[in-house]
């Protein structure tokens, strides 16, 4: 699921194969952008923000995506076969003599002047990756309104940037709070420290192929993906509902023993949703 370190990872890769050559084929597979051709320009940087991907191009252009649930970015050599999904769904393709780079399933791609980047990431709170980071900040975003249950708190992109469902229940088992529980609520040593701990977490594994907050090898999360199956702590069975308006899938994990705090009403449990293990 990509979060604020597969972003980064996925900049990185992209930076390195573009960033610095001349583009030799532009597709932007969009009907707003068909008629857009990049090529004879040169990509000047790839750069993450949140969970945004902003590269930037020569004469004064960016290329925004948002990987969401489901898109990615691949890169391939220049003889090796594409591998990302079938072809309609590719919705662009930026290549040069040695690289090419393929975005599959991109829900989010616009291209904007560089100038106008704010129209894409401005309302953007402090990116846990990013030059920007303020911890201070970013509390102060996370409290402006103390009624809001924890989980969404930390979903919030305007608070801080780069959290998605993963970290979101990973934190607030962390944190020993459900993630139902009013973000005021939160006591104050540990509304204090979530900031720095979302950051630690992020940069820990923005380089690991494999996410992992427990610090145990086979064990890489506490309760994400963990439904049923016996805290790592406690031994109680992990539960998992449906978090936020409905609008989209929010599994939401949760130890009820070592997590203080609300929970969802018996009732609305029969809508929670359990899936197939893809990690431990």
């Amino acid at each position: 699921m990509p979060e604020g370190d597969t972003v980064w990872q996925t900049a990185k890769r992209l930076h390195g194969a573009l960033a610095g050559r001349v583009l030799t084929r532009s597709d932007l597979r969009i009907p707003k952008y068909a008629t857009a051709d990049l090529t004879g320009r040169t990509v000047l940087d790839v750069t993450p923000r949140g969970k945004h991907l902003l590269t930037r191009i020569e004469g004064g252009l960016t290329l925004h995506s948002h990987l969401r649930m489901d898109g990615s970015w691949k890169v391939y050599a220049a003889d090796q076969r594409w591998s990302g999904g079938p072809a309609h769904q590719i919705r662009v393709i930026l290549g040069n003599a040695d690289r090419t780079a393929v975005g599959y399933r991109l829900p989010v791609l616009e291209l904007l002047r560089t100038t106008d980047e704010h129209r894409a990431v401005g309302r953007l709170g402090p990116d846990l990756l990013g030059p920007d980071w303020n911890a201070e900040q970013a509390l102060t975003n996370l409290l402006a309104d103390p009624a809001c249950p924890l989980g969404e708190a930390l979903l919030d992109q305007r608070n801080l940037a780069g959290i998605g469902n993963v970290y979101k229940s990973e934190l607030c088992f962390l944190l020993g709070a459900t993630p139902w529980l009013p973000v005021g609520e939160l006591p104050a040593d540990r509304a204090e420290k979530l900031p720095a701990l979302a950051k630690r977490l992020l940069e820990a594994n923005r380089e690991r192929p494999i996410r992992a907050t427990t610090g145990h090898r086979g064990q890489d999360l506490f309760v994400y993906g963990r439904a049923r199956r016996p805290c790592l702590r406690c031994r109680t069975p992990i539960r998992v509902a449906d978090q936020g308006d409905g609008s989209r899938e929010r599994p939401t994990y949760w130890c009820p023993a070592c997590q203080v705090g609300p929970a969802p009403a018996p009732g609305t449990l029969a809508t929670q949703r359990f899936r197939p293990r893809t990690t431990n």
